[in-house]
């Protein structure tokens, strides 16, 4: 991991292209970042760091070629420093390769490599892979054999990238990591997201497991490992550069915080129709959902906790439903029917413990629907089903506008379950949640609640049914942003032991909303503050929390299955205007990433 940049027939402009399509993934999470150029020579720069150590070492200089490759790594193998930062070489110095993934059997080949001679300068996984090329070519093979024999060694998950001095080809392959190829009329562009090189073009190839692909100056190929042909689709993507910019906002989180009413009528467009009170999400996904007798969702992280309220969700439709962490799905799977539907949820379609779930449960014959935002993603490919949540990019690490699509979204697959008819409150309520969110974010009072607790020792947050969820998503974002210690729990296990944990200095977060459930909650505030932890109430108004809450977020009354999603944006801006009083790295947060493709 994490991000892959090429770029052939650029020209003299090569390292600018390589290093803004850099730029452009930094989003995504990373250590440390490097380039290679190829034209008469081979020239690799690399730096642990952020991108500007590598963009200050690289002043003045010029890396002429034609060709290139870039990366910015997250560590897997080895800590961030310069030898272990991407491109690696071989021996010779003339072949370099990127490469995001984990290579599991990477040991026994450096062993059998080093036994024959070859010198290892790095800690990773990835510096096998120039020294197969290295090996293939002392024994006459060309680049192309070369590079497919060393991919082909390999067991494990990547996405590959390697340039020869003086060669103006690029050879790429994947294997459950992502890789894209993008075309213009005098380039060709290669990344692991589109974002790379969207300034360039927006038509894309999306290359699938166990192929390859040749861009040269003459154009672009794509083959089987093997060599043989594959035809590819030629996609253009409806995301513009711009919406990948801050457009004046401090932080890509906080624009995409901002971002959500958007979100969320795009994702309502042309599927909810308030005069017939009906929701369509097309006859594949109402077949899925309408014919499935129980429903296990897998997902990671925050689309983990949209799968937690959508289980809830299901289950009050009398649907069994259960939401698995992906990674614990895969090491013990659980029961099935003929008749079960297995639901991933993923932003970008790439998460590597979902995809596995996904195809642990196709190779158990068990039908698969993906909800996803990125469309060509590998979920959207592989599953029997997709349902697209139509958020635009999100760059940010810490998910925002994504949650609140993925939370809308499942509520209208809810609908479908009911052969798509609903109540005119119910849609009513679906098209007045865009614009009810615009209110949270014009009236909140957030900022003054963070700059209140800012020097707590810690944050917890509480909720029930469908509040639950949110209280998870909310501790989650205090964590990946702020760094602060902060935990969600069910509001009636504080008790069971969490309890010991409340002090003056530990506000506890209550997500108080809807009827069901709530009288109960209010409760458990009252068990913390009878111990003098601050409460910070988010409610809707229909209990009488605030009259023992020292802060109150307020949320507009809307139907209770849609009240989260109000809640969670006051969570968001807490977390937000909490990291940056401390001067957190927002958009980056240390040791993430935006899309994880490892187990």
């Amino acid at each position: 991991m994490c991000g892959i940049i090429g770029a052939v027939g650029r020209g003299d402009e090569t390292l600018d292209v390589l290093l803004d399509g850099l730029s452009n993934l930094e989003y995504r999470g990373y250590d440390s970042a490097g380039v290679a150029v190829s034209g008469g020579e081979l020239s690799v720069a690399k730096r642990s760091g952020e991108l500007e150590v590598l963009e200050d070492a690289l002043a003045g200089k010029s890396l002429p070629g034609s060709v290139g490759i870039g990366h910015t790594r997250w560590s897997t193998h080895g800590p961030p420093t310069d030898e272990n930062a991407h491109p690696h070489m071989d021996c010779t110095d003339t072949v370099a390769v990127v490469h995001n993934g984990i290579i599991e059997n990477y040991q026994s080949i450096k062993e059998e490599l080093a036994a024959a001679g070859h010198e290892f300068e790095s800690e990773t996984d990835t510096e096998i892979v120039p020294h197969l090329i290295e090996a293939q070519r002392a024994d006459g093979a060309s680049f192309e054999e070369a590079f497919r024999h060393a991919v082909g060694r390999l067991e494990g998950s990547y996405a590959i990238a390697a340039v020869l001095e003086g060669s103006d080809t690029v050879y790429a392959a994947r294997n459950d990591s992502p890789l894209v190829l993008g075309v213009a009329d005098d380039a060709t562009y290669l990344g692991s997201d589109v974002p790379a090189f969207l300034e360039f073009t927006d038509r894309v190839v999306y290359l699938e497991d166990g192929e390859v692909a040749e861009l040269s100056l003459d154009g672009w190929d794509v083959t089987t490992l093997a060599g043989e042909s594959v035809e590819k689709d030629v996609r253009t993507v409806d995301w513009e550069s711009e919406e990948t910019g801050k457009s004046g906002y401090d932080h890509y989180m906080l624009k995409e915080i901002h971002e959500q009413p958007r979100a969320l009528r795009q994702c309502l467009q042309e599927r909810v129709d308030e005069l017939s009170g009906t929701v369509d999400l097309g006859d594949d996904i109402a077949d899925a959902v309408q014919n499935a007798e129980s429903i296990q969702l897998v997902a990671c992280g925050t689309s983990y906790h949209a799968a937690l309220y959508a289980a809830e969700l299901f289950r009050s439709q009398g649907v069994p439903a259960q939401a698995f962490v992906a990674s614990e799905y895969v090491t013990s799977p659980p029961p099935h029917d003929d008749d079960t539907l297995v639901v991933g949820v993923t932003q970008s379609g790439e998460t590597a413990d979902t995809l596995s779930a996904l195809r642990d449960a196709q190779r158990r014959g068990v039908d698969t629907l993906a909800v996803t935002n990125v469309v060509g993603s590998t979920a959207a490919r592989e599953c029997d089903g997709v349902l697209y949540i139509r958020s635009g990019p999100e760059i940010g690490v810490a998910a925002t506008k994504t949650f609140s699509a993925q939370v809308l979204a499942v509520n209208m697959v809810a609908a479908v379950m009911g052969n798509g008819s609903a109540s005119h409150e119910f849609v009513s309520a679906l098209r007045d949640l865009p614009g009810q969110v615009q209110t949270v974010l014009d009236e909140t009072n957030a900022r003054e609640v963070a700059e209140r607790f800012v020097d707590s020792d810690a944050y917890f947050f509480i909720g029930r049914g469908y509040d639950y969820p949110v209280a998870m998503e909310g501790a989650l974002k205090m964590k990946e942003i702020s760094y602060k210690h902060a935990e969600g729990f069910p509001a009636g296990e504080l008790k069971h032991g969490p309890l010991a944990l409340v002090t003056a200095n530990t506000p506890v977060f209550a997500v108080v909303t809807g009827e069901t459930g709530s009288e109960k909650t209010v409760g458990n505030v009252k068990e913390v503050e009878a111990r003098d932890a601050p409460v910070v109430a988010v409610t809707d108004g229909r209990t009488d929390v605030e009259r023992y809450a020292d802060e109150v977020l307020e949320v507009p009354e809307t139907d209770p299955r849609l009240a989260p999603v109000l809640a969670n944006v006051q969570l968001q801006l807490v977390s937000y205007h909490v990291a940056k009083q401390l001067g957190r790295n927002i958009d980056k947060p240390r040791n993430l990433a935006k899309s994880v493709t490892v187990e």
